[in-house]
């Protein structure tokens, strides 16, 4: 197969860590042509969506911070349609250049480009926002642009959680409670004076036993979860913010809550999802690109990176 990653520079991958490095390293190993693109060098020419491609293979990592692992051909202009596969890995924020970007590429899929996950899924299902459609399984939840409406939820919960709509990695993201001193002047920061939109949840206290990600692949459900447990005196979980990998088995409501998402997910052209569950709650759902794939695998010995590819090979037949 022919795969082309829209994805972050190469270079910045932390090898040792790295979910798209570990879905790379997969394809690799069974043969499959690797290009590389920055969602910057999509363009559309004589009417075909084509990118600036760079053929790479794998040079071996000499430890978990190498970033020379990878040797990289001359960058070939390839319409998108003559890929196997494109596979869509750019972090977050999803800004207006993300939001062009999956633009162009439902515009590939019309000219029979198969994209993973779909432009339009990328769109519609906003990180924070996708929850609103599976309310059976959220905490009460607020999402206002009026920092009026945020107060009063405070005042009904008591112990708070808000957090902008568009960030990652636990960025943005603040625990209020009815004696914190700092909530007008948070409130203010975040929302930007009543202007811009964020997402209120009441705080969730089995947080301290991890903030659980649990994946979806091809419409299938990974056995195992990674529980991101938060450092002492933190209240966020993610590994960007200091948290905890630990692998575990899926808990009877981690499978009701991604079985019951699983064929929504797959009917909407989305190939890859990560569930955030904290104690019995669903508070996102990670479309645009998840990870924990190295985390499970080297601690549980699932091959999430071969079920991945499996999954990627059966989506991409004709």
């Amino acid at each position: 197969m022919k795969i082309l990653f829209i994805a972050d520079p190469l270079a910045t991958f932390k090898t040792y860590k790295d979910t798209t490095y570990a879905m790379m390293r997969e394809m690799a190993a069974r043969g499959w042509a690797l290009f590389h693109t920055l969602s910057s060098e999509l363009s559309v020419q004589n009417g075909s969506v084509a990118a600036q491609a760079a053929p790479f293979e794998f040079a071996g990592a000499k430890n978990d911070h190498d970033h020379e692992w990878f040797r990289a051909g001359g960058k070939i202009q390839t319409a998108l349609k003559d890929f196997d596969a494109v596979i869509m890995r750019t972090d977050p924020p999803f800004d207006m250049q993300y939001l062009y970007a999956t633009q162009l590429l439902t515009l590939a899929e019309g000219q029979g480009a198969k994209v993973f996950n779909s432009g339009q899924a990328m769109r519609d299902f906003n990180e924070k926002l996708a929850i609103l459609n599976f309310g059976r399984f959220t905490a009460p939840t607020l999402v206002s642009t009026r920092a009026a409406d945020v107060r009063a939820f405070l005042q009904e919960h008591g112990d708070i959680i808000v957090k902008p709509l568009d960030g990652m990695g636990g960025m943005g993201i603040f625990r209020l409670t009815e004696a914190d001193p700092n909530t007008g002047s948070i409130l203010e920061t975040l929302m930007q004076l009543d202007t811009r939109t964020i997402m209120a949840q009441r705080y969730i206290p089995e947080i301290v036993h991890g903030d659980k990600r649990v994946l979806v692949i091809g419409g299938e459900v990974v056995p195992f979860a990674l529980a991101r447990i938060p450092q002492n005196g933190e209240t966020r979980g993610n590994l960007a913010a200091g948290g905890r990998g630990v692998a575990q088995e899926l808990s009877a409501r981690d499978r009701e809550i991604a079985e019951t998402l699983a064929p929504e997910l797959k009917r909407r052209g989305i190939l890859l999802a990560g569930l955030d569950v904290i104690g019995d709650c669903l508070t996102e759902v990670n479309v645009t690109s998840p990870t924990g794939f190295q985390e499970i695998m080297k601690q549980k010995g699932f091959d999430v990176a071969a079920m991945f590819a499996d999954a990627v090979a059966a989506w991409a037949k004709p």
